[in-house]
């Protein structure tokens, strides 16, 4: 998860006073070259494309089978987390904009396996090229970093910190992630656990509490189990990434609790190559720039946004579309004069390709509202929800969010 360049960034200037042994520890983590990216200007606003990616890369076999590795149905990689990390050093702000996996985009190549319009997360199976110049030609965003970080990246990200805390006010379960949350209030939660809180797009809750534990999820109705005290969350990837934000918000918390403990700093440096991969431009000075800039950051003031869309069936397949002048109106209240003319807009639900709309930037501080569709895999039960794209600073009830241990 996309979380590993703001540790990096908060490590590194925890760790200012050691730079040659910060600077080893960097040199350890892979690199990829991703051609399209543009090099940030320096104190100049630039982009980080956060990809995470579905790969079971490292993990052991326990772990893999119980993310779905050994049902046939995984191989290779998708993008299952597509986050664009809007930084402005000057004005000391971050802001990040979620790219949902289904959205609907214009395809550059592969278009005789994908035809001309497809899932956004198709992009990324040869790496992050494809995807960054997806971006871009869609919506006009200028990439100028990317970082990659898979499940075992985000596992053990989260055992060098020792874990996140998480209130989880309903028990909460996710029967295709392993998310099992039995007890109430605010919990240390970490390891395969941690991954699954940020996979989960299945999520049931309890809100009356102390629910029956069925044996067969996926044999039993949505009636069945709400009989039982389960209530399903049918946002699926709006919801996933809702906990995603928890999820990052905490784990700010946790790192910068432990800066001025030697040994935590050295065991997350130690992880960072564990299932993480940056760009082959990304620097170590950069990157310690950055830290003294965002020294006393509060994660509080952080803005999160998700892609405003509209759900529709083409050829019996549930899509996303992106949904304007929404759409555009927040990509420039978050990039502004940056964006540039996309070459390949995304299609409309009638497919069409227009440009999108011009907008004067910040023409609203409204919160922009969405309504979304979406299905359970193995119950043909839709479940109609609203979903939001202002910052996800309040949460729906049935979400776990950073807490402090009492």
């Amino acid at each position: 998860m996309y979380a590993g360049v703001a540790v990096i960034v908060l490590i590194a200037g925890g760790a200012g006073g050691v730079y040659w042994y910060a600077n080893w520890r960097f040199k350890q983590i892979p690199t990829v070259v991703v051609p399209p990216i543009v090099y940030p200007v320096p104190n100049q606003p630039f982009n980080i494309l956060a990809i995470g990616s579905d790969s079971r890369a490292g993990l052991s076999s326990v772990v893999a089978r119980q993310t779905g590795a050994n049902t046939g149905s995984v191989s290779g990689q998708r993008s299952d987390v597509i986050k664009i990390i809007h930084v402005d050093p000057t004005a000391g702000t971050i802001t990040i904009l979620s790219i949902p996996r289904d959205t609907t985009v214009s395809l550059l190549a592969n278009q005789s396996l994908y035809g001309k319009f497809n899932r956004i997360n198709v992009n990324y199976a040869a790496g992050p090229s494809l995807l960054v110049r997806t971006i871009t030609a869609n919506f006009g965003i200028v990439i100028n970093h990317v970082i990659q970080v898979n499940f075992n990246g985000l596992i053990g990200a989260a055992e060098a910190v020792g874990g996140v805390y998480l209130d989880f006010r309903y028990p909460a379960h996710d029967p295709w992630s392993d998310l099992a949350i039995w007890h109430t209030g605010c919990q240390l939660v970490t390891s395969t656990m941690a991954l699954a809180v940020a996979r989960s797009r299945h999520y049931y809750y309890a809100p009356k509490g102390h629910p029956a534990w069925p044996k067969d999820w996926a044999s039993l109705s949505d009636d069945q189990l709400a009989a039982d005290g389960w209530i399903y969350d049918g946002t699926s990837d709006f919801g996933r990434i809702d906990r995603q934000t928890s999820f990052l918000r905490a784990m700010f918390s946790r790192v910068k609790s432990k800066l001025d403990d030697p040994f935590a700093i050295n065991s997350f440096l130690g992880s960072l190559p564990q299932g993480i991969t940056i760009d082959s431009t990304f620097t170590l000075r950069e990157i310690v720039g950055l830290a003294l800039k965002f020294r006393g950051y509060n994660t509080a003031t952080m803005k999160t946004y998700t892609m405003p869309e509209v759900p529709a069936t083409v050829n019996g397949a549930d899509l996303e579309f992106v949904e304007q002048p929404y759409a555009q109106q927040l990509l420039v209240s978050i990039f502004g004069s940056s964006l540039r003319r996309p070459t390949n807009p995304p299609p409309n639900t009638a497919l069409a390709t227009l440009q999108p709309p011009n907008e004067a930037v910040a023409t609203t501080t409204s919160t922009l509202r969405v309504t979304t569709t979406t299905k359970k895999p193995t119950h043909p039960v839709a479940t109609t929800t609203t979903t939001t794209t202002n910052p996800t600073l309040a949460l729906p009830i049935f979400d776990p969010v950073p807490c402090t241990p009492k």
